[in-house]
């Protein structure tokens, strides 16, 4: 278990209510919970500013119709293979199809990937996420205050 240190913070007032509010609207316990986490988001994104290995999701919605848009993206995954972990296909309804695919990569060359299969004719929607390896994260858990 970690070292818990406690620490008092001063907020105006109608900052505080907001902080009540996205506590109860996050279904978090407390106000230090969701502190914690609202911290190690800003540790995750220092991490991909400094364009460490990040862990990435591209979610596509495509028309698997589109003359040879499969072929395309399997070409772009291939090409990017030392950065696609894994990917699921699942059939939307008899023309869309959605695509997860998770990287492992430098966030540049993860966001690369993206848009090359963003501009593809057919992809109607790519959504791309970073998150972080876990390796830079402040580990410990969740306590209760």
């Amino acid at each position: 278990m970690s070292d818990l240190v406690r620490l008092s913070i001063s907020l105006e007032a109608d900052l505080a209510a907001e902080l009540d509010r996205l506590v109860d609207q996050s279904r978090y316990e407390n106000r230090s919970e969701f502190v914690r986490d609202l911290i190690r988001e800003r540790l995750v994104d220092e991490e991909w500013a400094r364009g460490g290995e990040v862990l990435g999701t591209i979610t596509l919605i495509y028309d698997h119709h589109q003359n040879g848009l499969t072929d395309k993206l399997n070409e772009l995954q291939h090409e990017y293979h030392a950065n696609v972990l894994a990917s699921t296909h699942v059939h939307l309804d008899h023309h869309n199809c959605a695509e997860m695919i998770m990287m492992r990569g430098k966030p540049d060359v993860l966001r690369e990937l993206t848009d090359g299969m963003r501009k593809l004719k057919g992809v109607m929607h790519a959504a791309f996420a970073l998150s972080s390896t876990g390796k830079g994260i402040v580990r410990g858990g969740h306590h209760h205050a």
